[in-house]
């Protein structure tokens, strides 16, 4: 159940991020370098970071907007699609000429975990001035959320717009790559798995970044709340429903612990169906 089932109010959230066609086949187990193993059937699924967030953030009872770029395919104009008829602001969403929407190969094995390889396509052609352009979308935004699946000048701009609105700023630091550490120190919080913040060397004790920890939770500024138990089918997209729904509990004024309780849930539910986002 979300918060905003429980009676808190809902918050408004722009979401700047990636759109992805997911490739998704399963295996028995992941290959070892220069192996070749068999997969199940492909299946053509919608994700990308930033939609996945979108979409959560959505289904958790904020009011989204999405910031992008997808391609002039069918792949784009069918995700264009579908988001607004998710209930998301399609306004900022952009369509580049002559460039494919983002792609993503996904091996997926018995236990759920899952290999991911992207190629961006029209995600890396999102611009500075692309964000810019949607500056009253965020100045009327509680919180913008942002992720690592669009280029440098684009998080900056998310940054920047935020710090001049006076937006809250969530940074989904994955995947991992070098960034300023006035970027990480901006961001309320920093949302990154062990690994990230390993890689990053940060600590869910510290007050601005939100650890999670797989099936065990998730820890943020020394607050750790427990995932529940599921039956995992499929781990794509567990941390993107994470994010969105953090970000959309935040929003609507949640205190740590609750938003915690709220993305912590989210994330172990988007476990029990296979692909990034629910069909």
């Amino acid at each position: 159940m979300s918060l905003a089932e429980e009676g808190f109010p809902t918050g408004a959230v722009v979401v700047v991020g990636s759109l992805n066609v997911d490739l998704v086949t399963s295996v028995a187990r992941h290959p070892s370098p220069g192996e070749t193993v068999l997969g199940s059937d492909l299946v053509r699924l919608r994700g990308g970071k930033g939609a996945n967030q979108a979409l959560a953030a959505r289904r958790a009872g904020a009011g989204v907007t999405m910031v992008g770029r997808v391609g002039d395919d069918g792949d784009g104009e069918a995700y264009r699609s579908a988001l607004a008829e998710a209930g998301v602001d399609v306004t900022f969403l952009q369509t580049t000429p002559g460039v494919p929407t983002g792609t993503a190969l996904i091996v997926v094995d018995p236990t759920g975990e899952n290999a991911i390889v992207v190629a961006a396509g029209a995600n890396a052609r999102l611009e500075a001035d692309d964000v810019r352009s949607a500056r009253a979308a965020l100045e009327g935004a509680d919180v913008v959320l942002v992720q690592l699946e669009i280029g440098d000048e684009a998080v900056r701009a998310v940054a920047e717009v935020a710090a001049t609105t006076g937006t809250r700023l969530v940074l989904n630091a994955s995947p991992v790559r070098d960034l300023p550490r006035s970027l990480l120190a901006q961001a309320d919080p920093v949302v990154v798995n062990e690994h990230e913040a390993q890689a990053f060397g940060l600590s869910g004790a510290d007050d601005g970044v939100c650890v999670t920890l797989g099936g065990r939770g998730a820890t943020w500024g020394g607050t750790t709340v427990p995932a529940p138990r599921v039956a995992a089918v499929d781990t794509t997209g567990a941390g993107d429903a994470f994010a969105g729904a953090l970000a959309s509990a935040l929003a609507a004024g949640a205190g740590r612990e609750d938003a915690l309780r709220a993305a912590v849930a989210a994330g172990a539910e988007a476990t029990t169906w296979s692909g990034a986002q629910p069909v």
